[in-house]
């Protein structure tokens, strides 16, 4: 096929050799079926801001590090430098989510290289050879769908470990290799720690992973592995091997008014300080 116009950079400077055929064109990017030597990858294509229909969030983007502080100022000041950046920087996301992922033993597709824009991956098929198809293309036994889910709460788990949530997961971003499941698509992955959106993000995967497996196997639907694995990550006790259950158990403790009462009160009292030693000082 001819060879698309972000790939020249990738041929001129030998890390493909040749483009075979285009694999699939999605909301961010076009992934092509590449060789590289003896060996078949997938080369992902990133679409220009203004070509895609997924936009960057504050809700993924909050946590991220910059560390040049020049960049940082554009980005914040939206300049065309700024913009630039920021489609780097949500681009470098995805590569480093993969290499710390693939470090952790999630199954995700094994990065080779980012270069001009376009990520080299490991190309994932099926026992007969052929590109894996997306979760959702397949029609599962109620079996099957039971065990998919299982190894996939294993992989939210994993990924949780490394620190790292995917925040878009869905039937449409997971892939079925020969061996089972494998998580794609991660330019929004967030860190655990450092966003205030991680505990509903996480929720939200796990929900989305329930819902859709729930139609193959219908006692998944009141299963509750996200409040469990939340749960677990808050208190330390989380690991990589951790035996989940699905159930979660609420436990309310009773308010003390009187102690949230005195908490407003001597909070009240110090910001009458304040202003008063202003006052006195201005």
């Amino acid at each position: 096929m001819k060879t698309p116009k972000r790939m020249e950079p990738l041929i001129q400077d030998g890390f493909v050799d040749e483009v075979i055929r285009q694999l699939m064109s999605g909301k961010e990017a076009s992934v092509y079926v590449v060789r590289c030597g003896t060996e078949i990858r997938c080369a992902k294509v990133y679409k220009e801001a203004n070509k895609r229909s997924f936009r960057q969030s504050t809700d993924y983007t909050e946590g991220r590090k910059v560390k040049n502080s020049r960049r940082a100022r554009a980005m914040e000041k939206g300049t065309r430098y700024g913009r630039k950046a920021q489609e780097e920087a949500w681009q470098n996301a995805e590569v480093d989510a993969l290499f710390r992922l693939a470090a952790a033993g999630v199954r995700v597709p094994k990065p080779y290289h980012f270069h001009e824009g376009v990520l080299l991956m490991e190309l994932l098929t099926d026992s007969d050879g052929n590109a894996a198809p997306r979760l959702n293309d397949l029609a599962l036994t109620a079996e099957l769908a039971r065990e998919y889910h299982r190894l996939l709460m294993t992989q939210i788990v994993r990924m949780l470990c490394a620190g790292i949530i995917h925040g878009d997961l869905s039937e449409y971003n997971v892939l079925v290799d020969s061996t089972g499941p494998v998580i794609i698509d991660l330019p929004q992955a967030i860190d655990a720690s450092a966003n205030n959106q991680a505990c509903q993000m996480l929720l939200r995967d796990v929900e989305n992973m329930k819902v859709y497996f729930g139609q193959f196997a219908p006692e998944l639907l009141s299963t509750q592995y996200g409040m469990e694995i939340w749960s677990l990550y808050q208190s330390g006790q989380l690991l990589p091997e951790s035996m989940l259950t699905g159930h979660f158990e609420q436990i309310d403790k009773p308010v003390d008014l009187n102690s949230v009462m005195r908490e407003i009160n001597d909070t009240l009292k110090e910001e009458e300080a304040r202003k008063r030693y202003r006052a006195l000082h201005s």
